[in-house]
């Protein structure tokens, strides 16, 4: 005699959740030999010696037969302990310990401990994503996992903390209260960074340039001799931008689910990831694939910024993969089994000095070693850039001013300002001006004859390339915002053009 349990949960493909059919089928005769197939990793193998541990210590049997584990569709490999959960529920529906069909509208994950206990997995909240789309009733996910999931509107999030508390849950004999609606007004607050521009002595010119870039989403290069506070303004930056808004965090939070990088008891990634990989760091890191492809930097990057300090000690070879998800905001990695896309819509912030020494060329033989230096960034890279900024030596006198600068509190009321005006304009906040169109740019970014002649004449000039001759237009675009005019000017054009600083002749 076979018996056939069949309970549901679900695979990840990159960061996408596909459903899985957990399959159980245990014989009443034959050698007592238990197989899983369906492309498991080691993990999953390992799962039934967890499972057969956990049933014991929770006071259930293990079946002393043949069993059969399938897990659908058999052509997706499948990772991760997140699978346990689902195994063990399967197996005591053909024992008859679960004697109901409440398992059958719910989706299950999680990893047991060997005395039954529910640890966390990865991508609870693309779990709850998956229930959604196919209109289940619910899931039933480790503890640790039931906020993340309840992230996901519309879904009832069952936190368990036991293997007997899920078994007891279907059977009837408990409840399990579902996890409370999250309110998303209170989760979603502006980053607070740990540095205000006020803390930076002088640099105006740099704070106007940066402020740029953030209100309009636009990547930024800035070039100056060690310690004139680069890394400062990078690192303030964060927070003078405007909050994610709930579709935005929810995608940052997919992604951080898919790798298990959401803090615990957290629902949402509610503020803007701010990532600093080394320079010591692979293409691999950076960009995200391996054997079981997995988001890299950019891609946690995601709505946020990415941050490459000392952009020329990055390899080459990891600067030239940024092309492509700077340019299509997303990443593409493509393997013999087929392609995953992650999602890589970041700000990209680097700094530079001028040369390997950190100072500024004093002479012929520095002028070299700074053509030398700047020659491991490519032209093509340096096109995708927006703004090129000079951040020059600050004097004593400067320093021991008591005056303050530009502060982070003036900044990011300029930004959040000029980002409404985006919003309305442009059709939403997942679009800002640094994504624009040429045929876009056409309609909402129109120049006057003599804003086009200056542009031409620096196109001539400068040998700008019509690459550049766009991100001038979005850049003079956002000038414009930022002073709330609804026409670009000439003079927007002209400090666009200034931020062109790498396109020249040095």
């Amino acid at each position: 005699m076979y018996v056939l349990a069949q309970v549901h949960s679900f695979v990840q493909q990159g960061i996408d959740p596909l459903a899985c059919e957990v399959e159980v089928d245990v014989a009443d005769r034959g050698l007592a030999k238990t197989t899983i197939v369906g492309l498991p990793d080691t993990a999953v193998k390992e799962s039934i010696e967890r499972v057969r541990s956990a049933l014991g210590n929770s006071g259930y049997p293990f079946p002393m037969t043949r069993m059969l584990v399938n897990l659908a569709p058999a052509d997706i490999k499948k990772e991760g302990p997140s699978f346990d959960l689902p195994i063990a529920v399967g197996l005591l529906l053909a024992e008859n310990i679960i004697q109901t069909q409440n398992h059958k509208r719910l989706l299950f994950a999680g990893e047991l401990a060997l005395d039954g206990r529910l640890r966390p997995i990865n991508g609870a909240v693309n779990l709850a994503l998956l229930a959604r789309e196919m209109e289940f009733d619910g899931v039933v996910v480790p503890v640790d996992n039931a906020s993340e999931a309840a992230a996901v509107a519309g879904v009832t999030v069952y936190p368990a903390d036991t293997l007997a508390s899920v078994v007891c849950f279907l059977n009837e004999v408990q409840t399990i209260e579902p996890h409370p609606e999250i309110d998303f007004e209170r989760e979603l607050t502006s980053t607070v960074a740990d540095v205000d521009f006020g803390d930076v002595r002088g640099q105006e010119a740099a704070k106007r340039a940066l402020t740029i870039a953030a209100a309009g989403m636009h990547n930024v290069i800035m070039i100056g001799p060690q310690g004139t506070g680069k890394t400062m303004m990078a690192r303030a930056l964060a927070g003078v931008l405007p909050p994610l808004s709930l579709d935005e965090a929810l995608e940052v939070t997919r992604i951080y689910s898919s790798v298990g990088m959401v803090p615990k008891g957290k629902p949402l990634i509610a503020r803007r990831p701010v990532r600093t990989p080394h320079h010591t760091g692979s293409s691999v890191a950076i960009i995200g694939g391996g054997m079981i492809p997995r988001p890299g930097e950019v891609s946690l990057a995601h709505h946020g910024i990415l941050f490459l300090d000392e952009l020329p000690e990055f390899p080459r070879a990891v600067l030239e993969t940024l092309r492509q998800p700077l340019e299509d905001g997303d990443v593409t990695i493509v393997r013999a089994q087929g392609r995953l896309q992650f999602p890589a819509r970041f700000m990209l912030v680097a700094a530079m000095n001028p040369t390997p020494q950190g100072g500024k060329p004093d002479d012929e033989y520095s002028q070299r070693q700074m053509e030398r230096y700047l020659s491991k960034l490519s032209g093509p890279l340096i096109d995708r850039v927006d703004v090129h900024v000079e951040v020059p030596a600050i004097s004593h006198a400067t320093l021991t001013s008591k005056t303050r600068g530009t502060d982070s509190a003036t900044i990011s009321q300029a930004v959040r300002r000029a980002r409404t005006i985006q919003n309305q304009r442009n059709g939403g906040s997942t679009k800002p001006n640094c994504i624009l169109t040429g045929r876009e740019l056409d309609k909402l970014a129109v120049l006057d004859s003599a804003s086009q002649e200056l542009l031409r004449q620096a196109m001539n000039e400068l040998g700008l390339s019509a690459r550049a001759y766009d991100k001038v237009r979005r850049v003079s675009r956002t000038i414009a915002d930022l002073d709330d005019r609804e026409h670009i000017t000439m003079p927007d054009v002209a400090e666009a053009i200034r931020y062109r600083l790498l396109d020249r002749t040095m």
